[in-house]
C-alpha cells in the first residue's frame, strides 16, 4: 500500500536515509524508462515541480520548438533503491509530465492512463485492479559485456536447481523487490529454457503500471550483478515459448467487485460480461499497443501457449481471455495477449477503454469456447465465430487506425506519434535483408 507523503515527510526521509541523489523517472511513448538525475540539494526544487527537461529529445514527445517540459513527482512513489551508487544512496520519484504552461502533457503515457481511470470513475467504477504476470529470459553475456542468446540453464516449468541455474538470480530479484515494498506471490521457472516468471500482488491500475516499470528495472539490474542479461523481448529464440505478460483485471465500486454475480451460472455479472465483450471487440485495435514490436508477432502463433484467436473461456488457456476460477472479490478476467515489451500505461488504458465501451454499449458476450482452439481447423473456427488477432505489426497498426475508440483512448498526439514511429519500424524491417533469406535463397538463386 502506497503512502501519500507530504513534502515535509519526504525531506525528513531523505535526511534520515542519507540519500545523495534523486532519479526523476518517467516513461516514453514506446515504454522505455527515462530519468533525470539530480543531487539531493535539488530536492525542494523537485518537490515544487520546477525541474525541467528537453521533451524534444524523448521519443514521441514534442518538436524542438516546444521542448520545455516539467517533471511533477508523484510523492507516493518515493523509494530508496536497495543498491548504492558510488557516491551514496539513490532515491526515485515516478513523475507526471507537464507543459511549460502548467497543463498535463497530452503525450504522457502515465497521464493517458489517468484519463482512462477518470472515465471509469465518472461511470461509477472507483478502482481498476490489475495483476500482471511478466515473463523474461536470462541469457549469458560475453567477455565484452554484451548479451548473447546462450541459455543460462536448460530448465523447464517449475524446475529447481541444479537444472535451473537462474534460481539464485531469481531469488535475489525477489529479495530486492520485497525490500522495495513488493508483495511477491510466486516465483518460478517458466516453460522455456532460461525463462522465468515472478508474480507480484495485484494493485490499482496506476500503481500496477508503475510496479511493472520498476520490476523491469530491478530484474535487469540484478541480472547484471549475476553476469546475466535479462530481456523482456517477447520471442528471443525460435522454436520455444515466448514471454507474455498476462493481465488479470477487474473493476470495483468501492469495496464491491463489479464483475461478480453469485446468481450467474459462471459467477460473472452483466457488467463483467459487457466489459469482456468490449475487450474482445477492440482486441484487434489495441494489439499494436499490447504487442508493440515486430518480434511480438513471432510469439502470437499457434503451438506455444500464446493466444492468437479472439475468444474466451473459463476452462482452457488457448483463447485470448480466460476467466480464472476464483469468485467473489477475486472474480476477474485474464487477458493473455499482452507481452512485456508493451508500455503498461498505454496497454492498461486501452484495455480499460475497450471494456468501458462494452459496458456503455451493453455489448452482448459471445459464447465461450471451451475446446482447444489450436486443434480446430479454419472452418471450425469460422463456424464458432472465432477471429484471429493481427498477424503482424503492420496489420495491428491498420486495426488501431480503424478503431476510433482506441485512437481516442490514446489521444491524437500519442496516436500520431506512436503510429509514425511504428510505421518507420515496420518499414525498416520490411526493407532489411534477414539471415533467413540468405539461408534460403543465396545458393538456390
Amino acid at each position: 500500500m502506497r503512502k501519500n507523503y507530504s513534502k515535509e515527510e519526504i525531506i525528513a526521509l531523505a535526511q534520515e536515509q542519507d540519500v545523495r541523489y534523486l532519479r526523476l523517472q518517467f516513461t516514453d511513448l514506446l515504454g522505455v524508462i527515462k530519468n533525470v538525475e539530480v543531487p539531493i540539494s535539488q530536492l525542494e526544487k523537485t518537490l515544487d515541480n520546477r525541474v525541467m527537461f528537453d521533451g524534444s529529445s524523448i521519443e514521441g514527445f514534442v518538436r524542438i520548438e516546444e521542448s520545455d517540459m516539467y517533471l511533477y513527482p508523484d510523492l507516493s512513489t518515493w523509494l530508496v533503491f536497495p543498491w548504492h551508487g558510488d557516491q551514496g544512496k539513490i532515491a526515485r520519484f515516478i513523475c507526471d509530465i507537464y507543459t511549460a504552461d502548467g497543463k498535463p502533457f497530452a503525450g504522457d503515457p502515465r497521464g493517458i492512463l489517468k484519463r482512462a481511470l477518470k472515465k471509469a470513475s465518472d461511470m461509477g467504477f472507483t478502482t481498476m485492479n490489475v495483476g500482471p504476470e511478466p515473463e523474461f529470459f536470462l541469457f549469458k553475456i560475453d567477455e565484452q559485456g554484451n548479451p548473447t542468446t546462450e541459455m543460462n540453464d536448460q530448465g523447464g516449468y517449475f524446475d529447481l536447481a541444479p537444472v535451473d541455474l537462474g534460481e539464485n538470480c531469481r531469488r535475489e530479484i525477489v529479495l530486492v523487490l520485497e525490500a522495495m515494498g513488493f508483495e511477491i506471490e510466486a516465483s518460478h521457472h517458466e516453460v522455456a529454457p532460461g525463462q522465468h516468471e515472478i508474480d507480484f500482488k495485484y494493485a490499482s491500475a496506476l500503481v500496477a503500471a508503475d510496479n511493472i516499470m520498476t520490476f523491469k528495472l530491478v530484474v535487469k539490474t540484478v541480472a547484471r550483478q549475476f553476469g546475466l542479461h535479462a530481456t523482456f523481448m517477447p520471442k528471443p529464440i525460435y522454436g520455444i515459448n515466448g514471454s507474455g505478460m498476462h493481465c488479470h483485471q477487474s473493476l470495483f465500486r468501492g469495496t464491491e467487485n463489479a464483475f461478480y454475480d453469485e446468481s450467474d451460472e459462471i459467477g460473472l455479472s452483466e457488467v463483467g460480461k459487457q466489459y469482456l465483450a468490449g475487450i474482445m471487440q477492440h482486441a484487434p485495435g489495441f494489439t499494436a499497443i499490447t504487442n508493440p514490436i515486430i518480434n511480438s508477432y513471432k510469439r502470437l502463433v499457434p503451438g506455444y501457449e500464446a493466444p492468437c484467436y479472439i475468444a474466451w473461456s473459463g476452462k482452457n488457456r488457448s483463447p485470448l481471455v480466460r476467466i480464472p476460477a476464483s469468485r467473489g472479490l477475486g472474480t476477474r478476467i485474464e487477458v493473455r495477449s499482452p507481452d512485456p515489451s508493451t508500455n503498461p500505461y498505454l496497454a492498461l488504458a486501452l484495455m480499460l477503454h475497450a471494456g468501458l465501451d462494452g459496458i456503455e454499449r451493453t455489448l452482448k458476450l459471445p459464447l465461450a469456447v471451451n475446446r482447444n482452439i489450436y486443434v480446430m481447423n479454419e472452418m471450425e473456427r469460422l463456424r464458432a465465430g472465432i477471429h484471429s488477432l493481427p498477424a503482424s505489426l503492420k496489420d495491428a497498426l491498420e486495426a488501431l487506425a480503424n478503431d476510433d475508440v482506441m485512437r481516442d483512448a490514446l489521444g491524437e498526439h500519442a496516436y500520431t506519434h506512436f503510429y509514425e514511429a511504428k510505421m518507420i519500424e515496420w518499414d525498416m524491417f520490411r526493407t532489411a535483408v534477414h539471415p533467413w533469406e540468405r539461408e534460403q535463397y543465396l545458393s538456390m538463386y
